[in-house]
């Protein structure tokens, strides 16, 4: 049997019970409507757990009566290619999922350009000339991207690094210490009402900007979902700690703070989350291999999976 084919069953479990809209919590959204978010990046074909995924956005946006914008994140310009773009949109389509509106990373670059201008003018973002190698030589500490950047240029005289960056390659990082001086402490909620005190020390001063992409992914998010008016953020638990550094630009930003929910993944026999990279199982072979979007939207639903493929906390 195929690993389209092989489905296995396993028991339905809601998250959060009988809980409705009116039970999750609610943010102030500039346009006073409810929103969220589904984001992939085009660096590859959608696979198994992208559906699900962008089923639980769905969800969320049907109990919520939220409207749904789809984020193409492509400023990775080395690793996104048109041609995958448009394949996802058409898997999205045949998977029956509906989109609001179209937001693309990549024609937004001066925004995320005129937002790190912003933080550095405000002392709270300044120019890194260390390279990956030299990072990870000198860092002390490892965190969850890993190692935690040890604040070499931290102190750089600014005029004196203006003037180096004439000659030499750098990035912007976030003065995490500055940033937390600044806001004082945080915490962020998700949907089941639970609040959560944000650590930003756990990632320090992340990159907004490296020397090869004009923002980085914490900081484009961050700013497209304050931009798009995203009020309630659906995404995987592989992104729960970056929400401990989000809220802290959100607050140096003086943006609106949504409600978070981090959903399950899907990991495969080795306990590795699905990617690409790893060559999971796409939705371009489920449709090769003949099955249809309303058989795979009922099995993700009901947590039947192909053979070797279950829930993370299963």
């Amino acid at each position: 049997m195929n690993r389209v084919a092989a489905f296995r069953s396993t028991p339905y479990v809601t998250k959060y019970g009988d809980k409705t809209a009116h039970d999750i919590p609610q943010v102030e959204s500039r346009a006073m409507t409810m929103r969220t978010r589904f984001a992939p990046s085009p660096t590859g074909h959608l696979h198994i757990g992208h559906a699900y995924a962008a089923l639980a956005v769905e969800a969320e946006a049907k109990r919520l009566g939220a409207r749904v914008t789809l984020r193409i994140e492509d400023i990775d310009a080395t690793r996104c290619k048109p041609e995958f773009t448009e394949a996802m949109l058409d898997d999205l389509r045949w998977l029956g999922f509906h989109w609001d509106n179209l937001v693309v990373q990549s024609d937004r670059l001066d925004r995320y350009a005129e937002v790190i201008a912003q933080l550095a003018a405000e002392g709270l973002a300044y120019r890194c000339f260390c390279t990956r190698k030299e990072v990870q030589a000198a860092a002390t500490k490892m965190g969850p991207e890993g190692p935690i950047y040890p604040g070499t240029c931290r102190d750089l005289d600014p005029e004196k690094a203006t003037a180096r960056a004439e000659t030499e390659p750098f990035g912007w990082r976030l003065n995490h210490h500055a940033a937390m001086d600044r806001v004082g402490p945080l915490t962020w909620r998700d949907f089941s009402g639970a609040e959560y005190q944000a650590q930003p020390e756990l990632l320090g001063d992340i990159l907004l900007a490296s020397r090869d992409r004009p923002a980085s992914y914490h900081l484009a998010v961050v700013v497209d979902d304050a931009d798009g008016h995203i009020s309630h953020i659906v995404r995987g638990q592989d992104l729960w700690l970056a929400t401990h550094v989000h809220r802290l630009l959100q607050a140096a930003l003086d943006l609106p703070e949504p409600v978070y929910h981090h959903h399950v993944l899907l990991i495969d026999e080795t306990g590795r989350k699905l990617s690409k990279s790893h060559g999971s199982l796409t939705l371009q072979a489920l449709r090769q291999g003949g099955m249809s979007a309303e058989q795979l939207r009922d099995d993700l639903t009901n947590h039947r999976f192909p053979a070797g493929i279950r829930l993370q906390s299963a």
